[in-house]
């Protein structure tokens, strides 16, 4: 019996320890599986970035060897020596009032008036619309004007008239009578319209419109094509329109008249994938200075309450903008209608503009603004592009753009008088999610949104310095002279940097809190992770400690960790909305710094002292912009 039972016992041992066995050989297994999850993820990173550098290598060579072709054919465009500069000199002063030309402004008219394709780059602001205008009249034929907004148009059409220049704009809400007459004039010689003014939408689908177009080329009447903003080709551009392909035709239709793109904001990717849609690899390019020097740039923190934020920005406006006129831009339509009854329940004469709003209402918003009448717009990005104010003394975004492309489009529309003007950035990174669920469809929107993100987190590098490097130009922070935060103490007060050490520390903690979500079905938002990782919030979802982080710190690791692919956002769609989760892209304990920087340099957000006027009340986020 004894026997028997021994046996038994040595059975039952026997099971359970090969069931140990199993289950170590199973935890174990698990383990490798993950590990070797996180491998596949590093590798596709890898090559990601390799394809991604490949694409970039392969730009750079194809645009050094254009600029090699147009210095060994370089021909004196900037000189007086045409036979029509006389006639271009003279009319410049008699119908503009224009004494002089502005950089590249002589070279690119005269390069169109030769009859050579040609793209621009210049600041908003820089004169790009009269490199255009200006040779139309003294041409004999007509050039035709494709522009994206209908707004834009009008606001040309109406400074022209003022002109006595014979200008016409087709739209969806021009009468009969009157596309009849454009019709007929377009295949009259001579031609009285100097310029045509159309959206590209006219010329992608109006088949009446483009055989008058092929019959005015026949006749020799189409005298140059100009693209305006013609970023918008390109899907690598920060306002891709699908109506702007259809332009790519325009090269193989008339092929004999010159095109003119024009754009203020065009990334070297975006100038070669704009040349190669359009057929102008051969194209004179010319590319003015990014830095409009009489900008000065800053970033603070937007309070997390909304009716401080509102006192913040109207006591700023009241005490140093008076009187003045001024752009507040917001993130939705919602948010201008908020705004801009808060702002005028201050005090601040305001109004909202948005795409909601009845065609006639943006025009009386605008008009009002345009005359002095009201001295504030508060808008989404519908009011944009063409805005030719010149006294706007600031441009104040309530939330982030959704690239560095649209920021310096946007602040550009201030100070076009030469004028010193501000340009102050809200920032908060809730925003940044917000954002997020808007251009997550874009094939690059979340990439040139962390770099949006990662210009304002920064406090320690020259925004212009930032700017510079986003756009392929070289910029020394010295040459700033004090016009932005990051190089004028007046801005932001650093009390407090933190170690790259110390926020390393909390890594593997931010990892735990979305293992823990993963491993209860939960999904976790960015302001859900932070409570987590701080010791707040629902005990599953903690790690075993909190940080030894302030939340402000916090912050700006999370968002390092995005900006860096440590960590994504995934989305989810409700019925009403768009939502954004935090979920592991792929293990990592270091935030990977950039070489050749100090760790102060790198990683400084700070505890800034409190001000009396816009100052920044928490820490803030650091992150270096990257191209």
């Amino acid at each position: 019996m004894a026997f028997i039972m021994a046996l038994l016992i040595c059975s039952i041992s026997i099971k359970f320890a090969m069931a140990q066995s199993e289950l170590t050989v199973r935890k174990e297994l698990e383990e490798v599986e993950k590990l070797l999850v996180e491998v596949e993820n590093e590798v596709n990173a890898l090559l990601n970035k390799q394809s991604s550098l490949e694409q970039k290598k392969k730009s750079l060579k194809s645009h050094l060897r254009r600029l090699a072709e147009q210095k060994n054919s370089a021909h004196s465009w900037g000189t007086e020596s045409f036979d029509w500069s006389v006639e271009l000199e003279t009319k410049c002063r008699s119908v503009f009032g224009i004494s002089s030309f502005r950089s590249h402004q002589l070279e690119v008219m005269n390069v169109t008036l030769s009859g050579v394709d040609c793209i621009l780059i210049m600041p908003t602001g820089a004169g790009k619309s009269l490199c255009f205008q200006l040779p139309a009249l003294i041409s004999s034929g007509l050039t035709l004007v494709i522009s994206p907004l209908v707004s834009l148009m009008e606001d040309q059409i109406s400074s022209l008239s003022k002109r006595n220049v014979n200008a016409v704009m087709l739209s969806s809400s021009t009468e009969k009578h009157t596309m009849n007459a454009v019709f007929a004039d377009m295949t009259s010689s001579p031609c009285k319209m100097k310029l045509l003014y159309v959206t590209p939408e006219k010329l992608a689908k109006s088949k009446r419109f483009m055989n008058k177009l092929e019959q005015c080329y026949k006749k020799g009447l189409l005298s140059r094509i100009a693209i305006d903003e013609v970023h918008c080709c390109s899907h690598w551009g920060h306002d891709f329109r699908p109506d702007y392909k259809f332009l790519g035709i325009l090269k193989r239709q008339f092929p004999q008249t010159p095109i003119l793109g024009l754009t203020a904001t065009a990334s070297m990717h975006v100038l070669v994938d704009v040349q190669k849609i359009l057929h102008l690899q051969h194209a004179q390019v010319y590319k003015g200075s990014f830095n409009r020097e009489n900008l000065c740039y800053q970033v603070q923190l937007k309070p997390l309450d909304h009716t401080e934020c509102m006192d913040k920005i109207s006591q700023l406006i009241l005490s140093k903008y008076r009187n003045q006129s001024g752009i507040v831009y917001c993130f939705s339509r919602k948010d201008t209608v908020s705004v801009a009854s808060d702002l005028s329940a201050r005090g601040v004469m305001s109004a909202a503009y948005h795409a909601d709003l009845e065609s006639c209402e943006r025009s009386r918003v605008h008009n009002l603004w345009t005359e002095d009448k009201i001295k504030v717009i508060v808008a989404t990005i519908a009011f944009g592009m063409g805005i030719d104010k010149p006294n706007v003394r600031f441009v104040i975004h309530h939330s982030l753009s959704k690239s560095v492309e649209n920021y310096y489009q946007e602040s550009g529309r201030a100070g076009r008088d030469g004028l010193p003007a501000d340009c102050l950035l809200l920032y908060r990174l809730s925003d940044v999610h917000r954002q997020s669920c808007m251009v997550f469809t874009e094939s690059t929107g979340l990439a040139q949104l962390y770099s949006m993100m990662g210009y304002c987190c920064n406090l320690s590098t020259c925004r212009r310095k930032l700017l510079a490097q986003h756009f392929n130009e070289v910029w020394e922070e010295t040459s700033c002279s004090g016009m932005c935060d990051c190089c004028s103490s007046q801005f932001v007060d650093i009390l407090e940097p933190i170690s790259v050490e110390r926020l390393e520390k909390s890594i593997p903690l931010v990892y735990e809190v979305l293992d823990n979500a993963k491993h209860s079905d939960t999904r976790l938002t960015s302001q859900k992770v932070l409570n987590a990782v701080l010791g707040k919030g629902p005990s599953q979802h903690r790690a075993h400690k909190a940080a030894d982080l302030s939340r402000e710190h916090c912050e700006y690791l999370v968002a390092k960790m995005l900006a860096a692919g440590h960590i994504k956002e995934e989305f989810h769609f409700t019925p009403y909305s768009t939502i954004s989760y935090l979920v592991i892209a792929s293990r990592k304990s270091n935030l990977n710094h950039s070489e050749n920087k100090s760790d102060s340099e790198k990683c400084s957000p700070v505890v800034p002292h409190k001000r009396s006027k816009m100052s920044l009340e928490e820490d803030t986020e650091v992150i270096l912009l990257s191209d």
